[in-house]
């Protein structure tokens, strides 16, 4: 941040980095309980997924698992800003930061997102505790 208190267009600094590290971590921590969550939910309706390539067609096609594809997006992102051979800026970060906190304090009424994550958030302690694990880093 500069001395306004806004993020800058500089490199990232290593603190900087290392949190987006971290918060990539905890997303896909979180993210697999929720997938998890979610596969036992479809396996009670339709019956076993056999495969772990079918559940990822599962996950890529079928409606039920669409709202976990918000996570898997800013994962990707997060991934592309730390691979990327130009460096990320404060500014790149900042912006993910802002998305990431957005989306995980997404109201029920809102977005179908915010409804079935707080659904999952109720029925699975572990995606609870990955949560806030996630809330601290951002």
């Amino acid at each position: 941040m500069n001395e306004q208190g806004t993020a800058s267009n500089h490199p990232l600094s290593d603190a900087l980095g290392l949190r987006l590290q971290n918060l990539r971590r905890g997303l896909l921590r979180l993210h697999q309980f929720l997938l998890d969550g979610e596969r036992n939910r479809y396996e009670g309706v339709f019956g076993s997924v056999a495969s772990s390539g079918a559940l990822l067609q599962l996950v890529i096609h079928d409606e039920q698992f669409a709202w976990l594809r918000s996570i898997s997006e800013l994962i990707v992102r997060i991934d592309e800003m730390l691979d990327a051979e130009e460096p990320a800026t404060q500014v790149d970060a900042e912006n993910v930061l802002g998305q990431v906190r957005s989306l995980l304090k997404s109201t029920p009424s809102g977005a179908n997102f915010g409804e079935k994550y707080l659904a999952a958030l109720q029925r699975d302690r572990d995606a609870v505790l990955a949560h806030s694990e996630v809330s601290k880093l951002l």
